[in-house]
């Protein structure tokens, strides 16, 4: 049985932005969705327990400082300066809450995505709607606020943090905001930290205080957790100010207490991260392999860094990445097409998943 149609059924396209992960309740015979970058893992065991115990206590108000699941994070953000940091950090119900945070809070006037072409279509969303003037990611002109999707989904591309530095100085006005979005960097690897602005407290405050840039850095635990019905994220502000101003804007409450149980509990599960980085690269590799023998000798393309979650696939053709996403679908393992959103017909975006799963879709593939 072929799914409903998401795109009108789901999302209200006149005032939504289009979004993976909604066909998979349409299909009778669900098999596993390919259509988000969650983990291949699934959602660790114990910290789900610890969201389900936390049911028990749902006629009560969840905590208005978000502890001790905020200290947690912070700990697990900054292992050794942890308790210095903390009140720079607030959680938010997912990434999205937080992004329209910053988004509405920024002055007016032009907002910019980059370095990317392409990237998560959340943040101009909310510049749109706050009626910002939109410049094009590849352009010269500078920005006063402008969003970083790093690494960037769906187009796999990374930069390091030195040169994201850099592009943050020649692209942004002063008396600006730049928001990062770091959701996916746990991917990289164990030195993930090494490699992110959050590490980057004198970087942060020496542009603030010399050029008025305010930088924030945005993560959506879901991906990385797989826990994308909880809606999980945080944002690091640049001063404790900052985080101040976004908490007198947010709505109270606004995580409930099965998804801080959830985060309080996941941070401790080191293992469940250490497999994460052991096989993630394993599987994608094998999908990328069996997608260009598929290919059959066809010019498909595929792009990422080795260590994501999924593969943003061009098959060159648009009616062939349309039959990709209908079969999928009917085989009850959704990918991500690359037309709604991101304007690029001719992609799909497929998760790296476990080969069992992978075999489901590239068998409904075989006919390509």
């Amino acid at each position: 049985m072929a799914a409903a149609d998401t795109t009108t059924t789901v999302w209200d396209t006149k005032t939504q932005q289009f979004h993976g992960g909604q066909d998979w309740k349409f299909l009778n015979n669900f098999i596993e969705d390919f259509s988000v970058t969650t983990n291949c893992l699934g959602t660790p065991i114990k910290a789900l327990q610890a969201a389900r115990d936390a049911i028990a206590t749902c006629h009560h108000y969840p905590p208005a400082n978000q502890e001790p699941a905020k200290s947690s994070l912070a700990e697990w953000i900054w292992p050794e300066h942890w308790e210095s940091n903390r009140e720079r950090l607030l959680l938010g119900n997912g990434a999205s809450e937080l992004i329209d945070l910053v988004i509405r809070s920024a002055p007016t006037g032009t907002w910019k995505a980059g370095p990317w072409d392409v990237q998560y279509k959340e943040y101009q969303r909310s510049a749109e709607t706050n009626g910002r003037d939109i410049l094009s990611p590849l352009g010269k002109e500078k920005a006063n606020v402008v969003c970083i999707v790093n690494p960037c989904n769906p187009t796999g591309d990374y930069k390091s943090v030195e040169e994201i530095k850099t592009w943050i100085l020649d692209n942004v006005q002063d008396n600006g905001v730049v928001v990062i979005d770091e959701s996916m960097q746990i991917w990289v690897g164990p030195h993930f930290r090494e490699d992110s602005m959050t590490a980057q407290t004198e970087f942060l405050e020496k542009t603030f205080k010399e050029r008025n840039i305010s930088i924030y850095v945005i993560h959506s635990w879901t991906k990385i957790w797989s826990c994308t019905g909880l809606r999980l994220g945080s944002i690091v502000c640049p001063t404790i100010g900052h985080c101040v101003e976004l908490k007198r804007i947010q709505v109270p409450w606004s995580v409930n207490s099965p998804a801080l149980a959830f985060l309080d509990e996941v941070v401790r599960d080191k293992e469940y991260l250490e497999e994460t980085w052991r096989v993630t690269p394993i599987y994608r590799a094998q999908l990328i392999d069996r997608l260009t023998n598929l290919a059959n000798g066809r010019p498909w393309e595929f792009f990422g860094k080795p260590y994501l979650s999924w593969v943003w696939a061009d098959m060159k053709d648009v009616e062939t990445a349309e039959k990709a996403v209908e079969l999928a679908k009917q085989a009850g393992v959704p990918v991500r097409s690359g037309k709604p959103g991101y304007e690029r017909p001719t992609f799909v975006r497929v998760a790296v998943r476990e080969p069992e799963q992978m075999d489901v879709l590239l068998t409904a593939w075989k006919n390509l």
